[in-house]
């Protein structure tokens, strides 16, 4: 026997139309990229980002555009990419934002693979696309996000003025009602390994994981948050902020191209907002801005890290500096992406400070939807004891089931999506990443965190950035190398370095060596790139005294 309840589905249209009518006044405040950046900042409502929606909305359907079709974005964070979010997948269409961090052979990739039919483009990236515009000729046409004032000479063929194409549009329509399994949006993967994999959300996803996102025990955005998200709406929807911000009536504050810590601190001054989101080396910049000018971030209640983890040293200086509580979270683009959050808890009040910075470093409980457990390389679960290490698989209805356009299934092991990282969970369900399966490093038949070693060693005050990788030996099987980005004016030794660790480790862990370098290579998405590292040192010939192991 079924339930007797209305069977209305669930849209991405539904989130703007609730803005629109239940928060129109919600104010959206973007930093541009029509002229410097600082000073031209744009201002309007919820109802007037509605509106324009629909009028994109009917533009592209003047156009042409079709349901399923894939249209592409390639933008910063901005009101005009906030229109497009509701615009293109409110029609049936499907918006595809692409990462411009992504090398230019995996641009052309994954336009093809998506067989984009138009491109939205901000001005900054318009010679990223005149660079491979020969190699997509599927492409029909380029929308350039500016004025007519500031539409830039451009080789692109077929090229349309943003907002000469809102203004020529209607701003009534008839949001069309579909099923809500149908796709909404696609998001590749940053390829760290072969080429980028797609993955395609649906209306029906999109919608679960706003309204899980929105609790007190996730990211708890309200109509009272004042919202920056500087995780970027070009990959894995902004962490969902934008939904969010929609269903909630939230403010929100785009920094647009100005992700340095001077630009931030200037929004954040101006606009006093209570929560930021973003990956860790975009909050060590304003860190260090805000110690370099003597300011604390006064508005600011919580920070969200997510991308990688934050090393116990932000924790504390968030905490004990601006009075700010770092959240750890954790996700994956295959899961739209929120999968746990560690926010703060009744039993953390308690808590003394130390033990209490001890738990903000792990990732957090899963949020209502996500199921996730750890295996041993035989699929057997492993106890959630905080110390067991395991492969970490995760379900859920906004977890893919399959990547796009692909038969390959082998990161799927009997309706549970293997997440590529070691884990550890605790008996309260604290999920604590160990390290990608790839990146521990197997010494003497013990393991060692890559991660762990990597956030112990940024502890250092003359270290601005930490890697480790494991190198090959003899006796050990591997050993961990640390590579390290020091600042300008610091004297600091390799093994200076390792006395500083040699309290804060166990003794098998202390890396062989420290090699300081002068930059690291990263994602397209800000992580460590370790493959290349791992092919530069292969042959790095470690120190030969013998080694003392101590359990």
């Amino acid at each position: 026997m079924l339930g007797n309840m209305m069977d209305s589905p669930l849209l991405i249209s539904g989130l703007i139309e609730h803005a629109a009518s239940s928060n129109p006044n919600s104010e959206i405040v973007s930093r541009r990229c029509e002229s410097d950046g600082e000073s031209d900042i744009h201002r309007y409502t919820m109802k007037d980002a509605a509106k324009r929606s629909k009028q994109i909305a009917n533009a592209l359907i003047e156009l042409g555009a079709k349901p399923s079709d894939r249209i592409a974005t390639l933008a910063w964070n901005n009101y005009r990419h906030f229109e497009l979010y509701f615009g293109v997948s409110g029609i049936g269409s499907v918006l595809h934002t692409i990462n411009p961090r992504l090398f230019p052979e995996q641009l052309v990739y994954i336009i093809n693979h998506a067989e984009d039919r138009w491109i939205f483009v901000d001005l900054t990236f318009v010679p990223l696309l005149e660079a491979i515009q020969d190699q997509i000729s599927a492409v029909e046409g380029f929308i350039i996000m500016a004025d007519s004032a500031n539409m830039p000479k451009t080789s692109l063929k077929n090229v349309i003025c943003y907002e000469d194409l809102i203004n020529s549009a209607n701003d009534q329509l008839e949001w069309p009602q579909f099923d809500e399994n149908s796709a909404a949006s696609l998001c590749y993967t940053s390829g760290t390994t072969g080429n980028p994999k797609g993955v395609l959300y649906s209306h029906r996803s999109t919608l679960l994981h706003t309204m899980s996102e929105v609790s007190r025990e996730a990211l708890g955005i309200t109509s009272l948050s004042c919202v920056l998200p500087v995780v970027p709406m070009f990959h894995v929807n902004a962490w969902g902020v934008p939904y969010a911000a929609a269903m909630t009536g939230a403010k929100l504050v785009f920094p647009g191209p100005g992700m340095d810590g001077a630009s931030l601190w200037q929004l954040i001054e101006a606009e006093q907002p209570d929560l930021l989101l973003g990956v860790p080396t975009v909050w060590l910049m304003l860190l260090n801005h805000m110690a370099e000018i003597g300011k604390t971030l006064d508005s600011v209640n919580n920070v969200v890290v997510g991308g990688s983890a934050a090393p116990l040293s932000m924790i504390k200086k968030f905490d004990e500096v601006h009075d700010a509580f770092l959240i750890h979270a954790w996700g994956m683009t295959e899961m739209s992406p929120l999968g746990t959050a560690n926010v703060k808890t009744a039993a953390m009040k308690k808590m003394p400070i130390d033990e209490r910075y001890q738990l903000q470093q792990k990732q957090g409980r899963p949020v209502f939807g996500v199921e996730m457990k750890i295996v041993d390389d035989n699929g057997q679960s492993q106890p959630h004891d905080g110390t067991t290490f395991g492969r970490l698989l995760v379900r859920g209805p906004w977890v893919i089931k399959q990547y796009y356009k692909t038969d390959d299934m082998s990161s799927f092991e009997n309706g549970w999506l293997d997440t590529g990282d070691v884990a550890t969970i605790d008996e309260n369900n604290y999920l604590g990443i160990v390290d990608r399966s790839k990146d521990v490093i197997k010494s003497g038949g013990e393991w060692i965190s890559s991660i762990d070693l990597e956030n112990a060693a940024v502890g250092h005050p003359d270290i601005v950035e930490a890697c480790v990788i494991g190198v090959a030996h003899e006796k050990w099987d591997e050993r961990p190398l640390l590579l390290a980005i020091m600042k300008p004016e610091s004297t600091t030794s390799g093994d200076d370095i390792k006395d500083f660790l040699s309290d804060k480790i166990a003794k098998w862990w202390m890396p062989d060596e420290v090699i300081f370098v002068d930059s690291l290579p990263h994602t397209a998405t800000g992580k460590l790139l370790k493959i290349n590292l791992r092919k530069e040192y292969q042959d790095h010939l470690l120190p030969k005294q013998p080694l003392e192991i101590s359990y």
